[in-house]
């Protein structure tokens, strides 16, 4: 099954989930049986006249397959990072896309820390980059090349991208913000004070609906990523007490119809019907949107792999440009 198949069955369990538990998983759909051999075919049925019809066998029914919500189990739930003030996190460090790299060991899974070339740390903002499923951290560190994407922005930030879900099976490694950063602060790396933007793609919208409520966060980027979560980005942009300081973007692919029903709520959102080849193609109201929701182009993977819609949209933020 695909990512696109899985996130559509496990997203109505999470819509109304997020208002009482905002952790609950759902599990990956039973797989289906066996193959077996064919039992030879035995007639020990009643006979019938040749002029009486047999009645057709009652059709199987099949119920759809569906994601399941479940309890959390002690051995389904990962410990999460909390900051004791004193120890330090075990990391690495090297160069990679002409910028420093980190590597910081978690008990959430490694968490990679990238800055580029040219950062000046006092005027730098940071950005939190969630990845889908069917990946990690270092998948998509690596497949993704998110560095060089990043590289490509041209924006002086530091750029935070942790483990996160990759099927419906695991829990959201990082339900807080808050516990993200302090890791980072424990592994001797100091964040900058600028503008904070939170993007994520797929099933990223797990993780990302649980921040909506950090104080820091200005602005989020959904990458084919609005499966479920909308009262939380209602919170984010529209019913939150920080509401009015907030934007949020939109991109869309497998996502068309349920991100343009959001954007339909909002009589201040902003719409396009495709990207535009690079971010000067944004006009001035769309970048200023509080609400801005594009219909894209490209496919679903093909979002965070063609290497031009991240560094486009990072573009369209508040961060400062190298």
């Amino acid at each position: 099954m695909n990512s696109f198949a899985a996130l559509v069955l496990v997203a109505a369990s999470f819509t109304a989930a997020y208002a009482d538990d905002p952790t609950i998983d759902a599990s990956a759909p039973e797989e289906p049986p066996a193959a077996s051999e064919p039992a030879p075919v035995v007639d020990e049925g009643p006979v019938t006249s040749p002029t009486e019809t047999p009645a057709a066998p009652e059709p199987k029914v099949v119920p759809p397959r569906r994601a399941r919500m479940m309890d959390p189990s002690p051995r389904s739930m990962t410990p999460r990072v909390r900051d004791d003030g004193q120890s330090r996190l075990d990391k690495t460090e090297d160069e990679v896309a002409g910028g420093r790299h980190w590597r910081i060991k978690t008990a959430q899974g490694a968490v990679h820390v990238w800055v580029p070339p040219g950062y000046d740390r006092a005027t730098a903002g940071t950005v939190f980059y969630v990845h889908g499923y069917w990946t990690d951290a270092d998948g998509a560190w690596r497949e993704h090349q998110l560095a060089r994407q990043f590289k490509a922005s041209r924006q002086n930030a530091m750029f935070v991208v942790p483990d996160a879900p990759s099927s419906n099976e695991e829990r959201v490694q990082w339900p807080a913000l808050t516990d993200l950063r302090k890791a980072v602060t424990r592994a001797n790396i100091k964040l900058p004070d600028g503008p904070v933007v939170v993007m994520g793609h797929s099933g990223a919208f797990r993780t990302i609906m649980q921040w909506v409520d950090h104080r820091a966060v200005d602005k989020i980027i959904l990458l084919d990523a609005m499966y479920a979560g909308e009262a939380a980005f209602d919170q984010f942009i529209g019913s939150g007490k920080r509401a009015e300081h907030h934007r949020l973007i939109v991109v869309a692919s497998n996502t068309a119809a349920g991100s343009r029903s959001f954007a339909k709520r909002y009589k201040f959102a902003v719409t396009r019907d495709r990207l535009p080849d690079s971010a000067n193609g944004f006009s001035r109201r769309e970048r200023s949107a509080k609400l801005l929701y594009v219909r894209s182009q490209y496919e679903h993977m093909a979002i965070v792999t063609s290497k031009k819609v991240i560094p486009m949209l990072l573009r369209v933020t508040s961060l400062k440009s190298l």
